[in-house]
């Protein structure tokens, strides 16, 4: 007797061929691989290329959503303050400034933060400003009765 699991390799082409007319046999599957599925026939009037369930893209992957957008924006944000609340920690003590002839004392943390968000509206500003002057252009050249974003 054979073991299931372990099923004797065919010796000759005729032991893959089942009765005629039947195609070949399918020897089970060993352990640890499951079975392949069978193809689904396709209803009639219906195609298998059909559009994907609802909630899911073409590769079968969830849809992204406003709220899982704004929920990993969230995440982002509660690591950054957990990592300037570290910053801040470690850089507390206080060094003199020096700026056009104005001096004064600050604590270390505070003032590479306010260096840090004054080059931050260094960018932003003109860059704001460059989108907005886009934007104008775009509505300008675009024929009227489509509304653009």
């Amino acid at each position: 007797m054979t073991d299931p699991a372990n099923p004797p390799l065919p010796r000759s082409s005729s032991d893959l061929a089942g009765a005629p007319g039947t195609g070949p046999r399918v020897s089970p599957p060993t352990a640890g691989y499951p079975a392949e599925p069978a193809e689904r026939e396709p209803v009639a009037g219906t195609s298998m290329a059909s559009s994907p369930a609802p909630g899911f893209n073409e590769r079968g992957h969830v849809q992204a959503t406003k709220v899982s957008g704004v929920w990993i924006g969230l995440i982002a944000t509660a690591l950054f303050v957990i990592l300037l609340v570290i910053f801040i920690g470690q850089n507390s003590r206080r060094v003199t400034i020096h700026f056009f002839g104005w001096h004064g004392q600050f604590s270390l943390a505070l003032t590479i933060l306010l260096a840090a968000v004054v080059g931050v509206l260094l960018v932003a500003i003109p860059g704001s400003l460059r989108i907005m002057q886009l934007r104008r252009a775009l509505r300008k050249n675009v024929p009227t009765g489509r509304n653009v974003g």
